[in-house]
């Protein structure tokens, strides 16, 4: 469980196949001051996408991920140097500072165009067609493992404000139009929309 508040960049040092070649193990490089500390099995969302550690460094930690993984996240478009969103699980008593985001990859969608607005950039990204009645103005939603709050909802997706100390700390700094992005949608929407459905 973490919260979307990232608390770290990472930087992709190795990526190796493992198994028959379809899956792959990731080495990243935290910004944390000693990874070492890290316990072997802990779970770490990784531009939104919840991985667990099988090996940690002095400066640096690995983590296997499935092909199954691959397919439905942009971690198959990771290259060495790759900057990625990282953030800790949650411990019991520790502040719930954005919304709780579980890990789980619902989509991949696509950033459209990014202009300035007063003293923050509009981000405004595409999405697949089947999360499109999950995703509300005013609602949350994390975008690579970003929790932010969806101020404006198109057809084809949505809209949302950063601000510089943002993009400072998060991918967001350089993210382009074009590249694309892990997206989870709010558990409370999910469920909402699975109620309904039941009716």
């Amino acid at each position: 469980m973490f919260t979307g508040i990232i608390t770290g960049l990472g930087t992709v040092r190795t990526i190796a196949p493992i198994g028959a070649g379809r899956d792959m193990r990731l080495t990243i490089g935290p910004t944390w001051p000693d990874p070492a500390a890290i316990a072997p099995g802990a779970s770490i969302a990784c531009s939104g996408c919840c991985l667990t550690v099988v090996e940690v460094g002095s400066d640096r930690f690995a983590t296997d991920v499935s092909a199954e993984t691959l397919a439905r996240t942009t971690l198959g478009d990771w290259q060495v140097g790759s900057r990625v969103n990282l953030e800790r699980s949650l411990r019991l008593g520790d502040e719930l500072g954005g919304h709780l985001v579980f890990g789980h990859v619902d989509g991949v969608g696509e950033a459209v165009e990014a202009r300035p607005e007063q003293g923050s950039v509009r981000w405004r990204f595409r999405i697949p067609p089947a999360l499109g009645r999950f995703i509300a103005v005013k609602g949350s939603i994390a975008v690579d493992g970003v929790s932010l709050t969806v101020n404006e909802v198109s057809g084809e997706g949505f809209a949302v404000n950063i601000i510089p100390h943002t993009a400072e700390v998060t991918r967001f700094g350089w993210l382009e139009p074009g590249d694309r992005v892990n997206l989870e949608i709010d558990m409370l929407a999910r469920y909402v929309a699975r109620l309904a459905e039941s009716r």
